[in-house]
């Protein structure tokens, strides 16, 4: 498959002004300038079109709270216990949401998508693709990250029991506490692995999940809106040696400099939303501007349902309103996510070896008036005029 005459938005290197995207086996096979292109049986001349790597939602509960639906559908909070690592996201999600037909058309192709933060201890987050009818085999990386959460969530949604958590010391303390237990889970199996006579430790579903966590085999996702959690969140990883990714960093643009010497990285969003709660006080349009000028490596998410994914180009339209660079807002929703995800060989780049999902715009991407005209899901044309 032969796309041509079009310019092509890499993300990862210069753009090509009118150029060619050759397609074999879901996969990008070759990029360049129309001198280059070669001829193949399935072509499309794409002239007066851009070609744009897929966008990526790097935090959202896509099929996790199904469209339309109230209890029957909610699958995204198991607010019975306020340390859940156990829980697996591909048990919960529904393809069948008509929530990823959506997202595809809007040309948002891969996400990671997992539980919510009512607990301090949440879950397993998966990155997976938005096309497919069974969640097995749509996973790019399963489990991609634990999601932990800090803040008012976690406060909220135990106080009303007269349960912990019910402050922020209490929020961090079970967060320590479970991550303490699978360093000692780790240690005792060891032990029992190198001595014959040493008993295997009780079998402890908890643990061996966060066990991926502190050997760094998978991120920590914190839910941080207020500049106190976020650098919770921050003195956490450090402790514990996690690999941080920050979700939300409401306040991040009052400390952009703190977290850029921290080398935070900062999933932003959602930028549509009303201030609902008190630790959304301080929320600006401007915040991933800020936080990108600082030198923070910052991606841009709807945080589905609160915003309805299709808006995650729309998002970043307000990102470039607000101040921040229009390419950088673009790749806000491609090459700068995969980065962050450790995804950067799959997806998120329009090169060589990256699968084959892409999103094809007449205008400007990130404005309201445009949708994608073509989209490519895995080397499939799956929307065309």
């Amino acid at each position: 498959m032969l796309f041509y005459n079009a310019g092509i938005f890499t993300a990862c290197s210069k753009a090509i002004k009118n150029g060619y995207v050759l397609i074999r086996d879901g996969r990008i096979i070759d990029v360049g300038p129309m001198e280059f292109c070669p001829k193949d049986s399935e072509s499309y001349d794409l002239s007066g079109m851009t070609v744009y790597p897929g966008f990526i939602d790097a935090h959202c509960h896509l099929g996790m709270w199904e469209d339309g639906l109230s209890f029957e559908g909610d699958d995204g909070n198991e607010d019975t216990d306020p340390a859940t690592p156990h829980l697996r996201a591909i048990d919960a999600i529904n393809p069948g949401d008509r929530c990823f037909k959506e997202a595809l058309e809007a040309g948002v192709t891969a996400v990671v998508t997992g539980p919510g933060s009512a607990n301090p201890v949440a879950g397993q987050m998966v990155a997976i693709k938005t096309y497919g009818d069974r969640v097995d085999d749509m996973i790019i990386e399963a489990p991609m990250a634990m999601k932990f959460a800090l803040g008012e969530n976690p406060k909220n949604t135990y106080h009303g029991r007269d349960e912990a958590p019910t402050t922020r010391m209490a929020t961090a303390a079970i967060i320590r506490e479970q991550l303490k237990k699978a360093q000692r889970y780790q240690r005792d199996l060891l032990a029992s692995e190198e001595d014959e006579e040493t008993d295997e430790p009780e079998i402890d579903v908890k643990s061996e999940a966060l066990a991926a966590v502190i050997d760094g085999r998978i991120q920590a996702h914190f839910h941080a809106h207020r500049s106190d959690d976020i650098f919770t969140a921050i003195r956490l990883a450090k402790e514990y040696d996690l690999d941080l990714v920050l979700i939300h960093c409401t306040e991040g643009h009052l400390n952009a400099e703190k977290l850029a010497a921290e080398k935070a990285r900062a999933v932003v969003g959602p930028l549509i939303c009303t201030r609902t709660k008190p630790e959304l006080s301080n929320e600006r349009d401007e915040n991933a501007a800020i936080l990108k000028k600082a030198g923070v490596e910052v991606a841009i998410c709807t945080d589905h349902p609160e915003v309805p994914i299709q808006y995650l180009a729309l998002s970043a339209g307000i990102a470039v309103r607000a101040g921040m660079d229009h390419d950088d807002a673009v790749r806000a929703i491609t090459s700068v996510p995969a980065k962050i995800l450790g995804l950067s060989d799959r997806i998120g780049s329009i090169a060589p070896g990256r699968d084959a999902d892409l999103a094809i715009f007449k205008g400007d991407p990130l404005s309201v008036y445009e949708q994608p005209v073509w989209v490519v899901a895995g080397g499939k044309i799956v929307k065309k005029p």
